[in-house]
């Protein structure tokens, strides 16, 4: 869909860009998506470990889980 995009026209819409938002109010708008990918990257990486057991958990449950395969 985006391949017919090449060097000139990605050159013309950030002129376009930076005329609209002049140097300052970019150089802002770029810091604050930074720092809101920053953030959301954290968020991300905070809830993976959150989700995925620590080795003592997975150690637990797979014993736990043995106990309940003998009884059965």
């Amino acid at each position: 869909m985006f391949s017919g995009f090449g060097l000139t026209e990605l050159l013309v819409v950030l002129a376009i860009v930076l005329l609209i938002f002049g140097p300052k109010r970019l150089q802002s708008l770029g810091g604050d998506l930074g720092s809101a990918i920053k953030g959301f990257r954290s968020a991300v990486t905070d809830e993976q470990s959150a989700a995925a057991p620590t080795p003592e958990e997975a150690v637990n449950a797979t014993s736990s889980q043995r106990a309940l395969e003998a009884n059965v």
